[in-house]
């Protein structure tokens, strides 16, 4: 029987290669548009994170863009549970799965912020910190 060891706290979380997100990099790479890949793939965080980025850059919507970012949030939270994810411990970001997660948590933040919910944005900045990244790593991820 293994273990967690307490000292080193949790195991890195890693979603699956084959979950959501894939078949959203599938539609995307086969000519469907963000909503399209949506629709195919409403539990991929990714789709949901690439919709929260282009609603703040190219549309200036950031009330849309929370609210992409939010469901990719959340897709992706119930992606980590079933993975093993507990609360708390290291989601890669060089882990192409676990990256939809996090570009929806960094939108969410950047969304959170241009709508003046600082502390929303906040939460989401030191949720990027305690999974073992950065703001910084995962926008190199765009």
């Amino acid at each position: 029987m293994s273990h967690e060891n307490l000292l080193d706290g949790p195991a890195p979380t890693l979603l699956p290669a084959d979950g959501p997100d894939a078949g959203a990099r599938a539609a995307l790479r086969h000519g469907s548009t963000l909503r399209e890949a949506a629709a195919a793939e409403p539990a991929s965080s990714l789709v949901w994170a690439l919709l929260a980025e282009h609603a703040l850059g190219d549309d200036g919507d950031p009330v849309a863009a929370y609210a992409f970012a939010r469901t990719g949030y959340h897709r992706g939270l119930d992606a980590l549970r079933r993975a093993g994810w507990r609360g708390r411990g290291p989601i890669p970001a060089d882990h192409e799965p676990n990256q939809g997660f996090l570009r929806a948590l960094l939108a969410l933040a950047e969304a959170a912020e241009a709508i003046g919910e600082g502390d929303e944005a906040e939460r989401c900045a030191q949720f990027l910190t305690d999974s073992g990244t950065s703001a910084v790593e995962v926008a190199d991820l765009r």
